[in-house]
């Protein structure tokens, strides 16, 4: 495990998040907000409102600029994310997660929840300056973010569709040039 157990699952659904506003767009309606808050493991207030909806995507650009900053900006704009929601971390324990640090009430509006455990996450990343472990899908047409947690660094891809394409893609490629080759014997 590179960080614990809580930054992980954030950062997870930060990326997750902003890659639901890359095509295919995966979070359109209320009932893909639920399906989030629940694959996401959130906890607390959740309202299901068509403004809760919108409150949530609206982090969708502020998530992404934290996530691909440089070292330095992202501490500011995490120092921003947490002074503008009057984060006060404490830890708290609830099933089936041990104890781990919150810093709004549970009964935040989602949207404060996902910004503020996400820039809590940021700071573990920022702190152990592992910012390398964040970056945009190395497939030229998608502007996914990948989350690298693998042990040695070699996820390039923000999701299994973007890899088999640059696969195939690749494997087209060798295909031809052995074909030419074959034909210049």
């Amino acid at each position: 495990m590179v960080f614990t157990h809580d930054t992980e699952e954030s950062l997870q659904a930060a990326v997750v998040l902003v890659n639901a506003a890359e095509p295919p767009v995966s979070i359109t309606t209320v009932a893909d907000l639920d399906e989030f808050f629940a694959g996401q493991g959130y906890t607390g207030r959740h309202d299901s409102t068509q403004a809760e909806l919108e409150q949530v995507l609206d982090l969708q650009p502020k998530l992404r600029e934290l996530l691909t900053a440089d070292r330095d900006s992202a501490a500011g704009l995490v120092n921003e994310m947490l002074d503008a929601a009057g984060a006060v971390p404490q830890l708290v324990r609830h099933p089936p997660a041990d104890w781990h640090i919150h810093a709004v009430p549970s009964d935040a509006p989602l949207a404060t929840r996902i910004l503020v455990e996400t820039a809590m996450a940021m700071v573990d990343v920022i702190r152990d300056d592992e910012l390398s472990r964040l970056a945009v899908c190395a497939d030229s047409d998608c502007e996914g973010i990948v989350l690298d947690l693998s042990r040695n660094r070699s996820r390039r891809y923000c999701s299994t569709t973007c890899s088999n394409r640059n696969a195939q893609a690749a494997h087209r490629a060798r295909r031809a040039d052995q074909a030419a080759a074959a034909q210049a014997h």
